[in-house]
């Protein structure tokens, strides 16, 4: 039978596809890598400037204590952290900043005798407040006791301190013989101790001119105490500076019982110390007074007038109360002759504080 046109069905179309090319996978190029990160520059630590000094003799005959009595610091062999170790701990602390979504680079560490400071520059947008804010993270991540973050004074980055695994020994003969304490020029100069690079911290104590000293139990504040006084025994002369020692424990300054720089032995009974706390204050009450009458503002200035009429062979009068007239009331006055000694400093040095306070507060707290 004929079938319909229609029910036939079309024949099929030839498909030409030409030639597939293959082409073996060594011949394709890998895409490029990324660029590796830049290392963060390392600051190396370099030892304070030592000289080999003979020991310091005053022109009035006075001897200082020898520096043979300090430990002599060891040789550095090597770094404290090498350079692989640093940059590793830098690229570490990138990746735990970046999972808390905090992007940026390091660029630049500072290793130090104690602790190494991380120099972080934040991408745009990012809040110094969240960086500060993960300090405990940043240490737990990093495995550290403890993480100090902070922003670094007029610069874009914010420094991260970590404490290093080995803790270098700051030795107090290194700090004295260097450069910077020689030539300080202070007059109650103060070694301190180093800073993250490695260089001596010194202060000067006329400047402050007081000193509070805090802290935890082994945190180092009778070390720091021990270190100050050394620093002026090392310096001053009895008669450029004269101590008073308080001290209730009897533990820490009864050291120092017997040096020619103390005014009166070392103060242990509460009582005494506050005599002696108020016989300071009545003294630094006349010393304001002397210097008063020569037209000085300060300890140097009275005794630079005063060195300059001796060396003249001059005397100088100042005029002295001495009471008071009984009808008009007025005050009496005397001319009298102006001791021309020097006037020394005086430094009062308190241990323990609180025990002191909790004795005889009113009356410390007021003379203090």
């Amino acid at each position: 039978e004929a079938v319909p046109e229609a029910a036939v069905a079309p024949a099929p179309r030839a498909v030409v596809v030409p030639d597939a090319v293959v082409v073996p996978p060594a011949a394709i190029e890998p895409p490029p890598p990324p660029a590796p990160r830049p290392t963060p520059p390392v600051a190396a630590v370099l030892p304070s400037p030592r000289l080999a000094r003979p020991e310091k003799v005053d022109p009035s005959g006075y001897e200082f204590p020898p520096r043979a009595l300090l430990q002599e610091p060891p040789e550095r062999l090597g770094e404290i952290m090498s350079q692989e170790t640093l940059e590793q701990n830098a690229g570490l602390l990138e990746s735990v900043l970046e999972d808390f979504g905090i992007k940026g680079e390091i660029i630049h560490v500072r290793p130090g005798p104690v602790v190494t400071l991380y120099e972080f520059e934040p991408a745009p947008g990012v809040k110094s407040s969240r960086v500060i804010g993960l300090a405990d993270d940043i240490a737990r991540s990093m495995s550290a006791l403890s993480a100090r973050v902070a922003v670094v004074p007029g610069r874009n980055v914010i420094g991260i301190e970590l404490p290093n695994v080995t803790r270098e020994t700051v030795y107090f003969r290194e700090m004295i013989e260097s450069d910077d304490f020689e030539k300080s020029g202070y007059k109650l100069a103060l070694g301190l101790g180093k800073t993250i690079g490695g260089e001596p911290v010194i202060a000067e104590l006329a400047k402050m001119p007081h000193l509070l000293v805090a802290g935890t139990t082994g945190s180092g504040k009778s070390v720091a105490i021990n270190t100050m006084i050394l620093s002026l025994l090392y310096r001053m002369t009895p008669e450029q500076c004269r101590l008073i020692m308080v001290d209730p424990k009897m533990l820490e300054l009864s050291v120092y019982d017997g040096i020619p720089h103390l005014l009166t032995p070392v103060v242990t009974d509460p009582k005494k110390a506050v005599m002696a706390l108020k016989w300071a204050v009545r003294e630094m009450e006349e010393r304001y007074r002397k210097m008063s009458r020569l037209g000085v503002r300060n300890i140097d200035g009275y005794n630079g007038r005063v060195s300059q009429a001796r060396e003249k062979g001059e005397t100088i009068h100042i005029m002295v109360q001495v009471g008071f007239d009984r009808q008009t009331g007025a005050p009496i006055e005397e001319s009298q002759e102006l001791d021309l000694a020097p006037m020394p400093y005086i430094v009062v040095i308190v241990d323990e504080m609180a025990d002191l306070m909790m004795v005889a507060g009113k009356e410390i707290e007021g003379a203090i």
